[in-house]
């Protein structure tokens, strides 16, 4: 008799949630069948919701910000084994034959997968994944945490830690949300001085507690003025994802700067070259990362006590849990629990 799982589903494109049942699939030869515990629920979930993504297979579970235990593995997975705790991100895999792969750089793999859009993801109690993507979460982060730190997590601390700036540099988070609470968390505990961008005085409280050496008000104040009377931020850190709002942000660089976008603003961005050039600023983006990179985030996080501020919701309230994260009403993350 085939056992049953339970999962949130989109059969359409802007279809709403279905609850539905489903055989608990096998794991194939290479992959781990998870059982979930937890699964964070993402703005770029809005992919498989609004059916934006290129080729998307409906139906589809989503989610890439799984929590949980290893389940059952295929056959030839090493080192893995039944009881873990693992963790799955937006990197679903790579192919490990094309040049950037055969380079060690799996995160650029041009046939790479995306968990919860090229495959079931993680609003469901089991997940079949391959043994490459898994993330060890150590043993004093709870799942509810590792969740968020399978996306948001990895996306801002692998940005920081590659962005080139030392211990002492300024570095401003733009943006105090799902993505910024977490980067000025990370910014202070890497020993940058840490600079919060965000709109309005109610903020400035919670940006200090994180952390922040100091809180601007974007709408009380001239940002690009502020940074550059402290010398202008080595790197500034876009996680609000407006174009409107990180374009102007380029003045406010020290010389050699960058400005670092791992939000995605559905616009453009509007830059002024000759900031660029003037300054020999530079601006760039940043993709999560792979199974290590996550893997390194859970443990940094958990040596330095970063925590993601987060909502829990039950799979069945899927819907209810949605919204809230699609309003913006969220302070900052929510995540889907799984079982009792």
């Amino acid at each position: 008799m085939l056992m049953k799982m339970k999962v949130a589903q989109i059969s359409k494109a802007g279809g709403d949630f279905e609850l539905a049942e489903r055989n608990i699939p096998e794991p194939g030869a290479g992959e781990v069948r998870v059982k979930i515990e937890a699964c964070g629920i993402c703005h770029s979930d809005v992919l498989v919701k609004d059916g934006i993504w290129p080729g998307l297979q409906f139906p589809r579970i989503p989610g890439h910000e799984i929590a949980g235990r290893v389940d059952a593995v295929g056959a030839g997975v090493t080192p893995w084994k039944q009881g873990q705790r693992v963790g799955v991100g937006w990197h679903g895999g790579h192919c490990f034959v094309c040049a950037p792969c055969r380079r060690g750089d799996f995160s650029m793999c041009v046939n790479r997968k995306v968990t919860g859009i090229d495959f079931d993801g993680g609003y469901a109690e089991y997940v079949i994944v391959s043994a490459a993507v898994l993330a060890l979460i150590p043993d004093d982060v709870p799942a509810e945490e590792a969740g968020p730190f399978m996306c948001a997590g990895v996306t801002v601390y692998n940005a920081l830690r590659n962005s080139g700036a030392r211990g002492g540099d300024l570095v401003a988070i733009h943006g105090i949300g799902g993505l910024g609470h977490l980067g000025v968390q990370y910014a202070r505990q890497m020993g940058f001085r840490t600079i919060a961008l965000g709109r309005g005085k109610d903020k400035e409280a919670l940006a200090k507690k994180l952390g922040a050496h100091q809180y601007v008000d974007t709408d009380a104040s001239d940002v690009v003025a502020e940074l550059q009377k402290l010398g202008g931020a080595r790197v500034i850190l876009g996680t609000a994802p407006s174009a409107k709002a990180i374009s102007p942000l380029v003045d406010g660089l020290a010389p050699d700067g960058t400005l670092l976008v791992p939000a995605a603003p559905s616009e453009p961005l509007s830059i002024n070259v000759f900031s660029l050039i003037m300054g020999r600023r530079s601006v760039a983006g940043w993709y999560s990362g792979t199974a290590k990179d996550s893997q390194d985030t859970l443990e940094f996080s958990a040596l330095s006590g970063v925590h993601p501020m987060i909502e829990k919701y039950p799979l069945s309230k899927v819907a209810e849990a949605y919204e809230q994260m699609h309003s913006g009403k969220v302070r900052f993350r929510v995540v889907l629990t799984m079982g009792a």
